[in-house]
């Protein structure tokens, strides 16, 4: 028996319905309404299939299908179920949707692991909301404390605890796993690139992750009227900003080796049509597949910062998220390879220029991932689309690997 295509895709399309952007692709940003029905959703798939749901104190989303073995660390297969504004209906939650395919094939062919299988929904992935990004992933692990948790807060001053309150979650509860407990952790995703549809090829096997850090900039300027202010007397926030992120491309180009730098965010501060920018804030994206590259560009940025500081303008960068380059588990690497010789699905090793939770639970566990491809390699957008049948294929290629890893031998 293999995975359910038409199953998928199902899941695929219910879920792409909790969007607070019907029909401008998907809005699902965490804690939010839309985030409350896709979770309910997932939860009363997880118990259908036969597991035991549990939600921790970030909300991240726990299936457990009892081992035979006693007190043995689980075997996770998951991804996260946020969005990007605007973003398409199968970045992260193809991976949750696999997750749960896999629960449904384990409960169909009635295997029973002797380590536990968990299927796992992980919550701001994107860090479209609190900022920072992999936060479901980081606070699991430990790396962002319960002081800095507490603390977090949206663009509108929402804290993450409070947004937690009202949809009904408890932020009370345990947020550390112990890495102990978990033998294993396996993640589909979408390539959200071209290279898998160029080559005509449905499996990429992950060998390694980029590297990355997000900055996020200030920059202080003076208030005043647009029409009485001269030109040699303003200090505009927004022109010393426009500076610093016009100069961005040629950091990276000089850099080379794939480094990229994406300006994502910017807000204007008093964004008033006549009034003249007293600050700006606006964050930095900068990736590279050696970590040299990318410390490299963090500290030409720096010196682009200090180039740019004068009277009237004074400019601050803080680092929100820094993970090094990550080499993927050599042993599930061999697994999935594997497994794709025997179900004959052509395959090619690559590695992700995109952060994934994977990045963090590597340094406490056996990480593995597979990616299909992305038409037109977009993603990202309401245009983001993958062929049901490669997730199908992708399915059974995970299914193959984590039996494998749930065995007593």
């Amino acid at each position: 028996m293999k995975a359910n295509q038409q199953r998928i895709e199902n899941h695929i399309e219910l879920l792409s319905q909790f969007t607070a952007t019907p029909g401008e692709g998907v809005t699902r940003l965490t804690y939010s309404k839309e985030d409350l029905h896709a979770r309910k959703y997932i939860k009363e798939k997880m118990n259908e299939y036969g597991l035991t749901v549990t939600e921790d104190g970030l909300g991240n989303i726990f299936g457990k299908l009892e081992g035979t073995l006693q007190d043995a660390p689980s075997v996770i297969v998951g991804s996260h179920f946020d969005s990007v504004p605007n973003g398409g209906a199968y970045d992260g939650t193809a991976g949750v949707v696999v997750g749960l395919e896999i629960a449904a094939l384990f409960q169909e062919q009635n295997v029973q692991p002797a380590y536990p299988l968990e299927v796992i929904a992980l919550i701001e992935e994107e860090g479209s909301r609190f900022a920072g990004g992999l936060m479901g992933s980081r606070g699991m692990m430990g790396l962002l404390s319960e002081e800095d948790f507490n603390k977090l807060a949206d663009e509108n001053g929402v804290l993450a605890t409070a947004a937690m309150t009202e949809i009904g979650l408890d932020a009370t509860k345990e947020k550390f796993r112990n890495p102990e407990t978990i033998r294993a952790f396996l993640e589909l995703h979408i390539e959200q690139g071209p290279i898998l549809e160029e080559k005509d090829i449905q499996i990429g096997v992950v060998e390694a992750i980029v590297g990355l850090t997000q900055l996020e900039v200030t920059v202080q300027g003076q208030a005043g009227h647009a029409g009485t202010t001269p030109m040699n007397r303003r200090s505009d926030a927004l022109v010393s900003a426009a500076q610093i992120i016009a100069n961005l491309p040629t950091i990276a180009i000089e850099e080379g080796e794939g480094t990229v730098i994406t300006t994502g965010r910017l807000n204007v501060f008093p964004n008033g049509a006549n009034v003249i920018p007293d600050k700006v804030v606006f964050t930095l994206d900068i990736r590279s597949g050696k970590e040299e590259h990318v410390l490299n560009a963090v500290r030409n940025v720096e010196k682009l910062i200090e180039s740019v500081n004068r009277d009237g303008i004074s400019i601050s960068a803080e680092q929100k998220l820094y993970i090094a380059p990550k080499e993927l588990d050599h042993g599930i690497i061999s697994l999935l390879k594997e497994a794709s010789e025997k179900l004959n699905i052509p395959y090619c090793s690559m590695n992700s220029g995109a952060g994934h939770d994977a990045m963090v639970f590597s340094d406490f566990t056996a990480c593995g991932m597979v990616f299909i491809p992305s038409k037109d390699g977009l993603s990202h957008c309401p245009e983001e689309w993958s062929d049901a049948g490669h997730l199908a294929n992708g399915t059974d290629i995970l299914f193959e690997t984590i039996k494998r890893l749930t065995e007593a031998r």
